[in-house]
């Protein structure tokens, strides 16, 4: 019998090509299909980040929860063959529920039987705003598509339970903003060699500023990515007011105050719209949470995303915090932060990384601190 049938997804009139919807119309490796949901304690004793991704020419299914409470992460990671169900979002004990496409979702991990005190959760995530599109995303090793990326983003508030370490944390709509990211394209996946093109084009320098920020009655959306010397190969910012149209606020121009000895922001200031009279967004930062820990990102040395664990593997894992981890400042941090603009205080997500040589943050290299 043929293992190339048609899928439940078939049935809809959904297709974009002249293929099976269990096929996507690259043969690339790297093709993938994945979302990311923030959960964030508005006073900042807690930050819980959990996605889900499918990587259809991997044949590979995988997702994760982190939850930084304290100075302690928690980490649940679980992968498994993809299977042709593409609406079943399930891998091991974790799930996202689709109640209603772009309102309201469920997001589960189930308690480990094993170890009654480690994370779960069952979380209500509810939409206050319509998604917005993030720009079209692409990068380029030398003349090879590296990355292409199709997202948009959202932002709302958050009801539920959280339980670790014998702890049961009540969330309430009041207190809990929730913001999420939802992408498909082609990004890099471990075990490719790149080459020559990597070899003559090795990355001197990142620097990457992505945050949704929950104001309210209104969203706030800014994107920054800017080569070593300073050359902006993204850029948005984005205000979105339900009944209005949105409101481009030009070329955002952005002032971090790191950590001494460090790239860790602590505050920051990002000036928006007319450069005669600009608004000012003021960025505190409340908790951390290193994607390279725990959530599978680059450059993570104990799990990233699509790579082939074998069937039905899940892995539980607790990161101390007040160590240093020395990967992880090579990678993005997602750090739940107070937003202060116009009179209005907000929530969301100031993501950032910066390594290597940055020119306009005065960084010359990836040995190179903030004084």
């Amino acid at each position: 019998m043929s293992e190339d049938r048609p899928v439940p997804l078939d049935e809809y009139p959904v297709h974009q090509v002249p293929l099976s919807m269990k096929h996507v119309a690259t043969g690339d490796r790297n093709a993938y299909d994945r979302c990311i949901f923030h959960v964030i304690d508005d006073e900042g004793r807690a930050l819980l980040i959990l996605g889900l991704g499918v990587y259809p020419n991997l044949g590979v299914i995988d997702a994760y929860a982190t939850l930084r409470l304290g100075d302690t992460l928690h980490a649940v990671r679980a992968s498994d063959a993809l299977g042709d169900d593409r609406m079943r979002l399930r891998v091991g004990p974790v799930t996202i529920g689709v109640l209603q496409p772009l309102r309201e979702f469920v997001l589960q991990c189930d308690p480990d039987p094993d170890d009654p005190d480690g994370l779960s959760f069952r979380i209500r995530w509810s939409a206050d705003f319509p998604p917005l599109w993030e720009p079209h995303h692409q990068q380029r090793r030398g003349g090879r598509l590296t990355l292409e990326g199709k997202r948009f983003v959202q932002a709302g508030r958050c009801h539920g339970v959280l339980r670790v370490g014998g702890e049961e944390i009540q969330l309430t709509p009041n207190r809990w903003t929730g913001t999420r990211d939802r992408s498909w394209g082609v990004r890099p996946v471990p075990g490719e060699d790149g080459g020559r093109l990597a070899e003559d084009h090795p990355t001197e320098g990142f620097h990457w500023i992505w945050s949704p920020v929950h104001l309210g009655d209104r969203f706030l959306m800014v994107i920054v990515q800017e080569d070593a010397d300073g050359y902006r190969a993204l850029n948005d910012a984005t205000l979105v007011r339900p009944g209005h149209r949105d409101r481009q606020l030009g070329w955002p121009q952005t002032e971090i105050t790191y950590r001494s000895g460090t790239r860790h922001p602590e505050r920051a200031l990002v000036r928006l719209g007319d450069p005669r009279k600009p608004m000012e967004l003021d960025v505190e930062v409340l908790t951390s949470s290193p994607l390279a820990l725990g959530a599978g990102y680059p450059p993570a040395d104990d799990w990233q995303h699509g790579t082939w664990r074998g069937r039905d593997w899940t892995d539980r894992h607790t990161y101390d915090l007040t160590e240093p981890h020395a990967l992880a400042g090579y990678g993005v941090t997602d750090h739940a932060a107070r937003f202060r603009l116009e009179g209005r205080t907000g929530h969301g997500i100031f993501e950032h990384g910066s390594f290597g040589r940055h020119d306009p943050s005065g960084f010359t290299g990836f040995d190179s601190v903030a004084p």
